[in-house]
């Protein structure tokens, strides 16, 4: 286990490497920020967004939580969607779910108490919406992340129908939301679907709709 100290010392040691290789790395840092990206994603310590896709400082606006979520109730969430959309102009929006989510799994077998449990309340509701999906996979490992591409799918349906995001149709900024699935085990994100201005969410958000 890293004593807290090391984080302190391996960040001198990160800047000092960035000065030496270009003396203003820092100064460009304070200029602003323009990101193409706003990364909705889950907590897990073990899946860096930037790290994963190679994105330098400043190129991705991040907003993570336990089982990569869209409750319009989280004013988190929903202060951090506003910025991106409608001052940063993002152009694109991905949420992120990743295989063997511990919140998913907790999702479908229970035992959590307190604000995890009800936060997870989203998540039970994809389960309850895609059951029979759901069971229908051998082995509690492929149910789980079957539920996890069905939480991604419904997140992103969540996400298309929020008020932010329709406005931003409406009013024909460039916007398009993507809904990928990282594996741990391979290290590759697997796309899901996308949803754009002329999706029919409808369509693509019905319980019954199964993924392929």
């Amino acid at each position: 286990m890293r004593d807290y100290r090391q984080l302190l010392l391996a960040n001198r040691a990160w800047a000092a490497e960035h000065l030496e290789e270009r003396e203003d790395y820092f100064a460009q840092q304070t200029q602003g920020q323009k990101p193409q990206f706003l990364w909705i994603g889950c907590s897990d310590s073990r899946v860096a967004p930037e790290q994963m896709t190679m994105t330098p400082p400043g190129g991705m606006f991040i907003h993570r939580n336990v089982a990569n979520l869209v409750d319009e109730n989280d004013l988190n969430l929903v202060s951090v969607l506003q910025y991106a959309v409608t001052v940063l102009k993002v152009r694109h929006i991905i949420v992120c779910g990743h295989y063997g989510c511990g919140g998913v799994q907790a999702a479908l077998k229970g035992g959590t108490t307190g604000p995890v449990d009800t936060w997870l309340a989203n998540a039970r509701a994809v389960y309850r919406d895609h059951e029979d999906e759901i069971e229908a996979m051998e082995g509690e490992a492929a149910k789980v992340n079957r539920l996890v591409e069905c939480n991604v799918r419904d997140q992103l349906v969540h996400l298309a129908r929020t008020e932010i995001v329709q406005n931003a149709f409406a009013e024909g900024q460039e916007l398009y939301l993507h809904g990928w699935v990282y594996g741990m085990r391979d290290g590759l994100i697997h796309p899901l679907m996308e949803i754009d201005a002329e999706t029919d969410l409808a369509e693509v958000g019905r319980p019954d709709r199964v993924l392929v």
